[in-house]
């Protein structure tokens, strides 16, 4: 390599003098002292991160894990894998803290995927899978600082199951969907059975009421008849003529049915004589 070079913009180089880190270069026009010093190569990172071999990238790197099995807390085995978002921010500890940090990234990050689909079940990893995002992130971050990187987030790729798995799930949800309509048809059952309750209790009450009134509507015409009789007899004969009419109103109902046998008293033509004994 030549010994004046430049460095594209958001890349760095670590510059080492006799074997130990001397100083990081940053963009522009730089070199470095021939014999004394010499550039930190980093070809085992492949292309992530690193171009040419030892021109190490700031920008925000994509690294997409391979899958690995996994087994949820309901003992359901998936294989899983996702995508880490990360950016180099100190060089030094990039380069010399970590071994070929490329490959401890995935390795790190699918150990987190693995331990976090772990302490939850499979239809929540389904469903929960920001959330999921969102706790692999968090425990990345605390490994982050020592690396000298920064994580901004985690998203999983893929999540596959078997296909007993998949129909014990569906057989699942079937069973779910009948269980949540028997319940609506219960709910709407008992619904009914509170209003026509309701409706009869109601109406039982209206029936009463109407009778209570009625019943009192006629105490008030018997009271107001009788102070009628009292002003135009004695007390005595109006409370005979009353008695009369109670008995007649009785026999009356219950001579109503021509299939009934009605047995007169022996007193019932005495009643009639009151108007004549007292003349």
């Amino acid at each position: 390599m030549a010994l004046i070079y430049t460095i594209p913009q958001n890349h760095v180089v670590l510059v080492q003098r006799f074997g130990k880190h001397s100083r990081v270069q940053r963009d522009g026009l730089r070199f470095i002292l021939p014999i004394i010093e010499n550039i930190k190569y980093v070809q085992e990172w492949g292309d992530v991160a690193n171009k040419s071999g030892y021109l190490i990238e700031l920008s925000e790197q994509q690294t997409d894990t391979p899958p690995r099995q996994c087994q949820s807390l309901d003992n359901v085995t998936i294989d899983a894998n996702a995508s880490i978002y990360w950016r180099i921010t100190d060089p030094v500890k990039a380069v010399y803290d970590i071994d070929i940090l490329p490959k401890s990234i995935s390795d790190l990050a699918l150990n987190a995927l693995r331990a976090n689909i772990g302490k939850i079940k499979l239809d929540q990893i389904l469903s929960e899978r920001q959330s999921l995002n969102e706790r692999i992130a968090a425990q990345l971050a605390e490994t982050a600082s020592k690396w000298g990187i920064a994580f901004s987030r985690v998203e999983i790729q893929e999540i596959n199951y078997s296909s007993e798995t998949a129909e014990a799930m569906m057989q699942e949800m079937t069973a779910e969907r009948k269980k949540r309509a028997l319940i609506a048809e219960a709910e709407g059952e008992a619904s009914a059975t509170v209003t026509i309750a309701t409706a009869e209790a109601n109406a039982t009450l209206v029936r009463a009421q109407a009778q209570a009134d009625a019943l009192i509507l006629i105490a008030e015409a018997e009271s107001f008849y009788i102070s009628k009789l009292k002003e135009n007899t004695s007390s005595e004969v109006a409370s005979q003529i009353i008695m009369s009419q109670k008995y007649i109103d009785g026999m009356k109902a219950i001579s109503s049915n021509p299939s009934d046998k009605v047995f007169l008293p022996n007193s019932f033509q005495g009643m009639f004589e009151l108007s004549t004994d007292k003349k």
